[in-house]
């Protein structure tokens, strides 16, 4: 048992024109070099644009990319005797809620267009559509969880 104090969990805060905590969560992850308030300019950009092309409320169209995107399995490596293998581990839901922002924001950078609100906007429309390379990722990763089954003992 250590000897310290347990870490206190933090909690997400909420942006300041939606309220939305996952808002907040992806306004931090595309976050570069400290310019918080042009990652919020980005973003809501993204979400009128979002607006404009579905006609749905973006929260609403965000949300449910995030949820198509968030996996429920994940692949680590482990070494036994000598060899490593490829272990599938369940994941939490707040773990898989990052992984697939991390996912979201790294696929609409790959992306070519104009600029970054016009490809983040794009790539959340398609995942909510369950297409796009954010969840080409996914699919990649249960797919190889589930080629690794065998291997779930040595987790």
């Amino acid at each position: 048992m250590s000897r310290q104090s347990t870490v206190e969990k933090k909690i997400e805060k909420f942006d300041p024109i939606y309220h939305n905590r996952l808002v907040n969560m992806v306004v931090n992850r595309i976050l570069k070099h400290g310019k918080k308030s042009l990652a919020y300019r980005i973003f809501y950009q993204s979400l009128k644009k979002i607006q404009q092309k579905t006609e749905k409320n973006p929260l609403i169209v965000l949300r449910q990319a995030i949820q198509k995107l968030t996996p429920k399995l994940i692949v680590k490596s482990r070494r036994v005797s000598g060899s490593t293998y490829q272990v599938p581990i369940e994941i939490k839901k707040k773990e898989g809620k990052i992984l697939a922002i991390r996912w979201l924001l790294e696929s609409s950078r790959k992306r070519s267009g104009r600029n970054m609100h016009f490809k983040l906007s794009y790539e959340i429309m398609d995942a909510a559509r369950e297409k796009g390379n954010a969840i080409r990722k996914k699919e990649e990763i249960h797919k190889m969880a589930e080629s690794n089954k065998a291997f779930a003992h040595y987790h």
